[in-house]
């Protein structure tokens, strides 16, 4: 049997790295990330945002309850304005499918590995128990 080391697997994963990053769902993220930072408006409202953040902060240092509440309804008017923009709505759309890829490849390294610590000790897979744990309630008494 085999024996990689730490560094071998992450070798591997930057391999795999490179694999996604030539993927549909990334290139697609990249085009509407490019098309984001080139939208005139979309930069305005993100510049307001960032004001209004600012603003936001030093109104709660100074405990403003009032101003402040203000400040953050004009930020979510603005969020929900940037929102509604197709470029916006088109990025994260991108950053969602990015993300529930490599959530996927996560999810799928993970129960590999399980599954095979699982059967390697002479598990049950079905029922997600090592050979060990099988071995351990197998040797209980039923008096």
């Amino acid at each position: 049997m085999a024996k990689y080391t730490k560094d071998d697997i992450v070798a591997r994963a930057v391999e795999l790295a490179s694999i996604i990053a030539e993927t549909e769902e990334v290139d697609f993220f990249k085009r509407a990330e490019a098309q984001i930072h080139s939208n005139p408006k979309v930069s305005m409202l993100i510049s307001d945002i960032k004001g209004l953040q600012k603003q936001a902060v030093n109104l709660q240092h100074y405990g403003k309850p009032e101003a402040l509440k203000k400040v953050e309804d004009k930020i979510t008017s603005i969020e929900q304005e940037l929102d509604e923009i197709p470029v916006v709505q088109e990025f994260k759309q991108s950053q969602m499918e990015v993300n529930e890829l490599l959530q996927l490849i996560a999810s799928t390294i993970s129960n590999t590995v399980t599954d095979q610590l699982i059967e390697s000790t002479g598990g049950d897979v079905l029922r997600g128990e090592t050979g060990a744990a099988l071995n351990n309630s197998n040797d209980s008494c039923n008096h």
